[in-house]
């Protein structure tokens, strides 16, 4: 399997190329803006096509990018079949429902200001909305589903920093690479190195950090159903789990455990308004 990670220029937020190997559609998960490029540069270098985007949750600093990436590859003639014959039929792009009114106006929804700009300003280019919107399935709640071939993912929701922030799973079966030992999951042993191994993978959005979590105080945003979820996602998530956070490093959900406080903070508070 593919894994590959660029790093948009705004709020250095990360997007994620998926596929199952060369010469296949992908999925790309959150385009931010200026991430277009990164991506494209990745779907080149891996021989791949776009087959749809993800969208973990409707921040503007996550989907920004969406239609120039759709864009860019149909004009170099990397959209994946599935995408209709000479990419007449949109590309689909999957948001969790509850984030689907975000992507008619983001900046605004999203609520982000930094010396006086909107996140237009910062991003220099204006927002569009994609044509292919769908909601996440239903039924990626349940089983897995593949939004591309190859791809099967599993949902699970996890509000408090925007009403619709879910986290994405899927069993990857991986060479070592730069991901995983940032997140620190492969042994120091050169011998080894190119062994393929299998890892459970969370794309979590903004939910879980490297030491930190998703912040609260964005139009949407709930302090006390975030605790609620981290005390959820405490319990429930595998320790081995190798999260793909929207920001900073990769980590997993074991090292978190030990080292972020905001999770042992929601051990405590674990949605008690009145806690």
């Amino acid at each position: 399997m593919i894994l590959e990670r660029t790093i948009a220029p705004v709020f250095a937020a990360n997007c994620y190329v998926l596929a199952p190997g060369p010469l296949r559609p992908a999925l790309v998960v959150d385009p931010g803006a200026g991430a277009a490029r990164g991506a494209l540069a990745l779907l080149r270098s891996n021989r791949l096509t776009l087959g749809a985007v993800l969208l973990t949750h409707g921040h503007a600093d996550h989907v920004w990018d969406t239609v120039a990436l759709i864009e860019s590859a149909r004009a170099e003639g990397l959209l994946a079949d599935e995408s209709g014959a000479n990419g007449a039929a949109p590309v689909p792009v999957y948001i969790p429902e509850p984030d689907r009114y975000r992507l008619r106006d983001p900046d605004a929804t999203t609520g982000i200001r930094s010396g006086g700009m909107s996140f237009a300003d910062m991003a220099t280019t204006p927002w569009r909305e994609p044509d292919g919107i769908r909601v996440v399935p239903a039924e990626a709640f349940t089983d897995a589903v593949e939004l591309v071939s190859g791809i099967a993912l599993r949902a699970l929701p996890a509000p408090g920093h925007s009403e619709g922030s879910t986290l994405f799973f899927l069993n990857a079966r991986l060479r070592a690479t730069d991901l995983l030992y940032e997140a620190e999951v492969v042994e120091d042993d050169p011998s080894v190195a190119d062994e393929e191994h299998d890892h459970l993978i969370a794309l979590d959005g903004d939910v879980i950090f490297k030491g930190s979590v998703g912040r609260t105080d964005l139009p949407g945003g709930d302090q006390v159903q975030m605790w609620a979820t981290l005390r959820f996602l405490s319990s429930v998530v595998n320790p081995e789990t190798v999260l793909l956070p929207g920001h900073g490093a990769v980590t997993t959900m074991a090292h978190e455990h030990q080292a972020n406080p905001y999770l042992a903070e929601a051990e405590v508070r674990g949605g008690d308004r009145h806690a």
